[in-house]
C-alpha cells in the first residue's frame, strides 16, 4: 500500500512539474512576442507558471505553497526563462499567437489534474474540486494576459477553454469516485482537458458570444 502512495504522490509531483514547465514556456513565449525585456519575460513566464497553483493553494488553505516545498520549480523556470531567451534570441523563431497555444493546452490540461486531486485528498465535494482544478488551470493563463495588456484568452477566445477544464476535472471526479487507480484518473484527466482543447484550437470550435 505504501508502495503504491509513493508512486502516486511521484506520478502527481511529476505532474505538476511538467505543468509548471508548459505554462512557463507559454508566458515567456508571450512575452517575448511583446517584445518585454529579461526583467519582464522572468516575471510573465514566472506568474504563468505559479499564478494558478498558488491561487488554488491559498484557496485550499495549503501552507507552505506547493512552490516553496519545491524549490526546484522556482530554480527550473529561471533556467527555462534564461535558456529560452538565448535560443529565440539566436534562431529568430517567429512567435505567433498559434505557437503559444500548444504549451498552454498541455499545460491546462496538468494543472487541472493536480488541482482536482489536490482538492480530492481534502475531502472535498466533488463541485468544489473540480472548480480547483478549473482556477489552477486557467488563472495563470488569465494572469499572464492581464499582465501583457490583453483580455485574458478564457474569457474571450470563444474557443473552449475552461469549459475543456470544467470537463476533465468531471472524468477525474468520475474516476476517483468509481475507485479507479490515482495514476488513470490523472492520465484521463490531462488527456480528456488537453485533447479537448486541442481539438477545439484545430478544428475552430467557438462558444455563443454575447450579441447585442
Amino acid at each position: 500500500m505504501q508502495n503504491v502512495q509513493f508512486w502516486g504522490e511521484t506520478l502527481r509531483l511529476l505532474v505538476e512539474l511538467a505543468a509548471t514547465a508548459a505554462f512557463a514556456l507559454a508566458g515567456i513565449m508571450e512575452a517575448a512576442r511583446k517584445r518585454l525585456d529579461a526583467v519582464g519575460v522572468c516575471v510573465v513566464g514566472f506568474l504563468t507558471a505559479f499564478g494558478g497553483g498558488t491561487l488554488r493553494d491559498l484557496l485550499l488553505d495549503q501552507r507552505p505553497f506547493f512552490w516553496v516545498r519545491h524549490v526546484e520549480m522556482l530554480w527550473g523556470v529561471l533556467a527555462l526563462c534564461v535558456l529560452a531567451m538565448l535560443f529565440l534570441r539566436h534562431r529568430h523563431f517567429d512567435l505567433t499567437e498559434k505557437a503559444i497555444q500548444w504549451p498552454d493546452a498541455m499545460g491546462l490540461g496538468l494543472f487541472t489534474a493536480t488541482g482536482v486531486h489536490q482538492a480530492l485528498l481534502l475531502e472535498l465535494p466533488a463541485l468544489v474540486a473540480v472548480l480547483m482544478g478549473l482556477i489552477t488551470g486557467v488563472f495563470g493563463g488569465v494572469l499572464r494576459d492581464v499582465v501583457c495588456n490583453e483580455i485574458p484568452t478564457a474569457f474571450h477566445d470563444h474557443r473552449p477553454y475552461a469549459v475543456c477544464a470544467f470537463a476533465g476535472g468531471w472524468v477525474y471526479v468520475g474516476l476517483w469516485q468509481a475507485d479507479a487507480p490515482g495514476w488513470l484518473a490523472l492520465i484521463a484527466c490531462v488527456t480528456v482537458t488537453a485533447g479537448l482543447r486541442g481539438l477545439a484550437l484545430w478544428r475552430n470550435w467557438q462558444l455563443p458570444a454575447w450579441r447585442t
